[in-house]
């Protein structure tokens, strides 16, 4: 099978009486004087980067963050990261491919920036991204101080998003080649020093090669599935984690109608996020033929979950802070951009307003459903990321 290359190739930059080759990690170093920290969560993806650099000539770290204890055994296939089985299978490929590897435990970190910080939200009535929270601090904070004190010239991972070199010499992000597999969205608070420093050599591939460099490595994740469900919830089952972390998270209140009447009793707004259709536990008769109720509101000052029909969950204003921004002219207060408010979705067009306090407003060209503060809105101008911030409300106009 043919090799895959990760890069295209790099310039030659003119330095005084010599030129200065940059290797595919854009650093002017032979392969084997770059050491390259790669953040290894026991996933393919890790794998293949870290086995591919390793393979070219690289000077690789593997690193493995234990992050959750969910009692997992080795002989298990979890479908989580960073937990007993991620770190076997992390391990076997380093000493499968003969380089050092590492598990550094860091789950008073996790739970402090990670765990606690979901919990909260979801007490606050907030929908809570806690994949965008561990990048944010444990990965792009810890674990890359941890690979500057190791020596590295870079840390690499392996997230699908497409890391550019601009014009002026300046490290840009960009959705992955593969929009199906990009990742851009859960990486939008990466600062510029973070960027300056980190390599994502799947951003031009497709999963699917990623596949099949795995089997051709012979690496014992090249058939892993993919993580589906946030690491620490196994199943999808939040409330039992927001229960575990904060006791008293369930306080009875009531549901009431967007038109004031009380129409239903809940045992804690933990268990509703904006958008919900399904087990609201409310009886017919509330809304006229019948027509199906929608969570359009949680009030946590009020410990009340406010229903309507689905066109009272609709917004064309989108307020956003603790921003963060990768463009080069980042003052600029008001432009037309794309922004995605869910993972999966494709970007759509709005407008961007900056405020003087480092908040943002951005105004969506199409109203739209169910958007909950607690996520992200994410800024792209064509495929480039520009970053963005978290929701803390929304408006209809």
């Amino acid at each position: 099978m043919e090799k895959l290359a990760f890069y295209l190739p790099l310039p030659i930059y003119s330095c005084a009486m010599t030129q200065i080759e940059l290797n595919s990690m854009g650093i002017a170093k032979p392969p084997s004087e770059t050491r390259v920290v790669v953040a290894m969560s026991g996933g393919v993806d890790s794998s293949v980067a870290a086995a591919l650099l390793h393979e070219q000539g690289y000077d690789v770290v593997g690193v493995t963050l234990q992050l959750y204890d969910m009692g997992q055994t080795a002989p298990s296939r979890a479908k989580t990261c960073c937990a007993g089985q991620d770190i076997y299978d992390a391990k076997k490929v380093a000493d499968k491919c003969g380089f050092p590897h590492y598990v550094l435990n860091y789950e008073s970190n996790f739970k402090q920036s990670v765990i606690d910080d979901f919990a909260d939200s979801y007490i606050r009535g907030e929908t809570p991204i806690p994949c965008v929270k561990c990048n944010q601090t444990v990965k792009f904070r810890d674990l890359l101080e941890v690979a500057k004190d190791l020596g590295a010239d870079c840390m690499a991972t392996g997230h699908y998003i497409d890391r550019r070199i601009n014009d002026d010499g300046q490290a840009t992000l960009h959705r992955a080649h593969d929009h199906g597999k990009d990742q851009s969205y859960f990486l939008f608070a990466t600062t510029q020093e973070q960027l300056d420093f980190l390599r994502f050599p799947l951003g031009g591939w497709s999963k699917d090669k990623t596949r099949l460099e795995a089997e051709r490595l012979g690496l014992i994740t090249a058939d892993k599935p993919d993580s589906q469900d946030i690491c620490f919830v196994p199943h999808g089952d939040y409330t039992k984690v927001v229960k575990s972390v904060r006791p008293d998270a369930e306080k009875p209140g009531d549901i009431v109608h967007e038109d004031g009447r009380i129409v239903g009793a809940h045992n804690g707004i933990i268990h509703y996020t904006i958008g919900q259709r399904k087990g609201l536990g409310i009886g017919g008769g509330v809304s006229e033929n019948n027509e199906p109720l929608y969570v359009i509101k949680i009030e946590y000052d009020t410990n009340r979950v406010i229903v309507g029909p689905k066109e009272s969950l609709s917004r064309n204003i989108i307020n956003i802070n603790d921003c963060n921004w990768l463009e080069e002219n980042s003052t600029e207060q008001s432009k037309d951009i794309l922004v995605k408010f869910r993972s999966v979705m494709q970007p759509i067009a709005a407008r961007l307003l900056k405020a003087a306090n480092g908040n943002a407003q951005i105004e969506l060209q199409s109203p739209q459903y169910g958007i909950s503060p607690g996520q992200a809105a994410v800024c792209y101008e064509d495929d480039r990321v520009l970053g963005g911030g978290w929701i803390t409300s929304t408006e209809r106009t």
